[in-house]
Order: C-alpha cells, then structure tokens, then sequence
C-alpha cells in the first residue's frame, strides 16, 4: 500500500522526469524547467523526510502544520501567474512597438518607390 510520502516522492521523480523529456523536445526552456525542476524537488523531498513539514511549521509558528505545503504553494502559484502576466505584459508592448515600427517602415518604402500612402485602416493585410 502506498503511502502519502511514497505518492509524493514518486510524483517528484515522476515531475522530474517529465521535465527532462520537455527539455530535451525543445518544448520547455531552461527558465522555466528550473523552476519546475525546483518544484519537483520540493515534492520529493516533503515525500521522502515528512518531517520537515511539521519542522517548517513549528519553525513559522503554524499550528496544523500539514496545511504548510498548501500555504507555499498557493503562494509560489500566485507568483507564477504574477511573472506570466509580466511577461505578457512586455510582450504585448514589444508586438505594439514591431507593429508601429513595421508602419513606419511600409511608410517609408512607399514614399521612396512613389506609390501613393496607405490608409492604414482600409488596408487588408493587417
């Protein structure tokens, strides 16, 4: 019969193991499997040494230390979607910044080949 401990050792070896073949498919980058490599990590070791849980708890003054894991990683979720909105963010202002850039050039290329200027609007590639 497995234990809670063995299931979440063997979710972490399982996570790791994941991870590397995303890697290894090019469909996860470094970044972001370091990150996932340190949750994986975290969860084999809560599965391997229990202890460090009721520990930790005793350590942050929470009394029902089992609800610790939840508490962190609630929070490292939290943090995660904070950094994807970031980077959301920076990607949607560079695509902003091509997109103007991109006008300016088409502009200019039409200007020097004395075509008349396009009215960005009416203009049916965009």
């Amino acid at each position: 019969m497995l234990t809670s401990q063995m299931t979440s050792a063997i979710l972490g070896i399982g996570l790791a193991g994941a991870i590397l073949f995303l890697v290894r498919r090019d469909h996860l980058h470094g970044p972001f499997a370091i990150w996932w490599f340190a949750v994986a990590a975290a969860t084999f070791v809560l599965g391997v040494f229990p202890g460090v849980v009721v520990w930790l708890g005793h350590a942050t003054g929470i009394v029902y230390a089992p609800v610790l894991p939840i508490i962190i990683g609630l929070s490292l979720v939290l943090i995660r979607l904070l950094k994807l909105d970031i980077d959301r963010s920076k990607q949607e202002r560079q695509i902003r910044r091509l997109t103007q850039k991109l006008a300016i050039l088409e502009q200019e290329l039409d200007r020097l080949e004395g075509r008349p200027a396009r009215d960005a609007r009416l203009d049916d590639d965009s």
